[in-house]
């Protein structure tokens, strides 16, 4: 199984597509859908699903593009299952982009439980903190962990946005993120990938926490 970061839109966020053969599912599709879908197509994959790690407004703009342009479902955690229709709520309407909006997931996630869609598995992690759902994937098998906007080389989300919450966010990281395997590769949705033992090395965000 094979993953590609393809950074898109004005703030560069992260769409991870994971693949396994001609299958994959897509994380976050922040933007320009239509570079997106014609990679998809152009690397011949057949997407199953779209797996969002928030619903920030960066992270969601090409989310309906590719719904229909593929005919897959939405995921997104209950916290943040009016997000996608209120730009409020996802923060456009904050900076100056316009409304960015999609219609409501297909599924609401809320547990911490194992997600399997097609031949992909994930066990799912609530990491609160930059925002009320925020999720993080951990894809076992790959040794990955689709973090979202949680955890970043050297830094850790913002919580000066609506719902967010400091002290949350490092619990989030402390108690979930960093008792995974050491060698676990942290993708997160902004900037380069990096690992949970680089993370407790040297990350001056967790440092005495």
């Amino acid at each position: 199984m094979d993953w590609t970061q393809l950074p898109l839109g004005p703030l560069a966020t992260n769409c991870y597509v994971l693949s396994h053969g001609k299958e994959c599912v897509i994380f976050d599709p922040g933007s320009e859908g239509e570079t997106l879908a014609k990679w998809l197509d152009e690397n011949s994959l057949r997407p199953l699903a779209i797996l969002l790690t928030h619903a920030h407004f960066d992270h969601i703009g090409a989310v309906e593009h590719i719904r229909q342009t593929f005919n897959i479902p939405v995921y997104v955690h209950k916290a943040e299952e009016q997000w996608l229709e209120n730009p409020e709520l996802n923060g456009s309407n904050r900076f100056g982009l316009g409304a960015i909006t999609a219609s409501p997931a297909d599924f609401i996630l809320h547990l911490e439980e194992e997600l399997e869609i097609g031949p992909f598995q994930f066990k799912l992690y609530h990491t609160p903190g930059h925002s009320p759902g925020s999720l993080s994937f951990y894809f076992e098998e790959g040794g990955a962990l689709f973090a979202g906007d949680t955890l970043f080389m050297g830094s850790i989300g913002r919580t000066d946005l609506p719902g967010g919450n400091h002290q949350e966010l490092l619990n989030s990281i402390h108690n979930k993120l960093l008792a995974l395997p050491e060698e676990t590769i942290v993708l997160p949705g902004h900037g380069p990938a990096t690992s949970i033992i680089s993370e407790m090395d040297s990350n001056p965000f967790l440092n005495g926490f």
